[in-house]
């Protein structure tokens, strides 16, 4: 059930991270590597809030300040995977960057909720 729920809670992370993405990039026209950096801040934090009070409902140390440090170290792993994923598909496939930001996604997903089920959640 939680891994069912983590999906939701990515589901609309993901949206804020993506539109996010989208207009930073197309409309503000900023740099697609730091465009995906703040957008996938902003998921982070809804992931988190989310994550908190709906998916695992309790973590192991009961304490609030330390968790957010280490999901946010989590993550911000993950968003220097997502940079060095996207870089390589863009930079060096010629990819388009959404389409990279799909394939960095899955991957980073994975990562994400392993590590946050292993420190925070178990």
């Amino acid at each position: 059930m939680q891994f069912l729920r983590y999906g939701i809670v990515s589901v609309a992370a993901l949206a804020v991270d993506f539109v996010g993405l989208v207009i930073l990039v197309q409309y503000a026209h900023i740099n697609y590597l730091l465009a995906a950096s703040i957008s996938f801040v902003a998921g982070l934090l809804l992931n988190y809030g989310l994550s908190i009070y709906w998916v695992f409902h309790h973590s192991s140390s009961q304490n609030q300040w330390r968790d957010f440090i280490i999901f946010s170290i989590i993550g911000l792993i993950g968003l220097g995977l997502t940079d060095l994923i996207m870089w390589a598909l863009v930079s060096g496939l010629v990819l388009y960057y959404v389409t990279s930001k799909v394939i960095a996604t899955v991957i980073v997903y994975f990562w994400n909720f392993g590590a946050r089920k292993k420190f925070i959640f178990s």
